[in-house]
């Protein structure tokens, strides 16, 4: 994929969620370890959430040009130094060289999203994991998924279909309880297609760190985002 660029500006506004990669990062980081593959990178707010001593190898894949010049300055401070791919998963080569491959808040914006996780998959070393996050209930699907390109949000049922026969599955749950009542409110009321700063602050500062509290009440059976942890075992064929 080349010439693409990514629509909207929801990545420099979201950049000051930092408590949201705080938690999800937490919950993450134990399966991000040796050679890392990062499938749409972004402006590097996640790379840098997720990077940790376990790392050896951090490859990113970013298909809007301008954000990867973007990333690559951002990231230009850490070592070692991730590579950088300008591109789609199709650009990486076909042999299993990755510990963990990683889809933050990316797999919606992909039409054919189970040929997607089969070909990362095929990249995945035994024993390592694919993660993914992605926003929760196709209910919750407002003009702001619309502006986004969002294909559709996903439940436990409708993602755990698209990963690949043969994987098995390590955590699969809920995200951001006190987030959904905001992601409906958008939904039924105001119907914006980006939010402000000001709102994304509210909800990062106010909202995530009650959500912490009460996804661990419900044992994480809501929430506005999903997230999947599966590993390629150590014998077996993926189909």
């Amino acid at each position: 994929m080349t010439g693409y660029e990514y629509p909207g500006d929801e990545l420099d506004v979201l950049s000051v969620a930092v408590n949201w990669k705080r938690y999800f990062a937490r919950l993450l980081r134990p399966y991000v370890a040796g050679d890392v593959l990062e499938v749409g990178a972004g402006l590097g707010g996640t790379t840098r959430a997720l990077w940790n001593p376990s790392v050896r190898r951090w490859v990113c894949v970013e298909p809007d040009p301008g954000l990867a010049r973007r990333l690559a300055s951002t990231l230009s401070d850490h070592e070692p130094l991730p590579e950088i791919i300008v591109g789609d998963l199709g650009m990486v080569p076909r042999t299993p060289v990755f510990d963990c491959i990683a889809y933050i808040d990316v797999l919606e914006h992909i039409r054919s999203d189970a040929a997607e996780l089969q070909a990362a998959a095929s990249r995945l070393r035994r024993g390592g994991h694919i993660i993914v996050l992605s926003p929760a209930f196709q209910l919750l699907y407002s003009e702001f998924d619309k502006a986004l390109g969002h294909e559709r949000r996903y439940t436990k049922r409708t993602l755990a279909r698209a990963f690949p026969i043969g994987l098995e599955r390590v955590e699969l749950f809920y995200a951001d309880s006190m987030g959904m009542l905001l992601s409906l409110g958008n939904r039924l009321l105001l119907r914006q297609s980006l939010p402000s700063k000001r709102q994304i602050r509210f909800w990062d500062q106010t909202v995530v760190p009650a959500s912490r509290v009460v996804d661990r009440l419900i044992g994480r059976s809501l929430g506005r985002s999903i997230i999947a942890v599966y590993r390629r075992p150590p014998s077996g064929e993926i189909s």
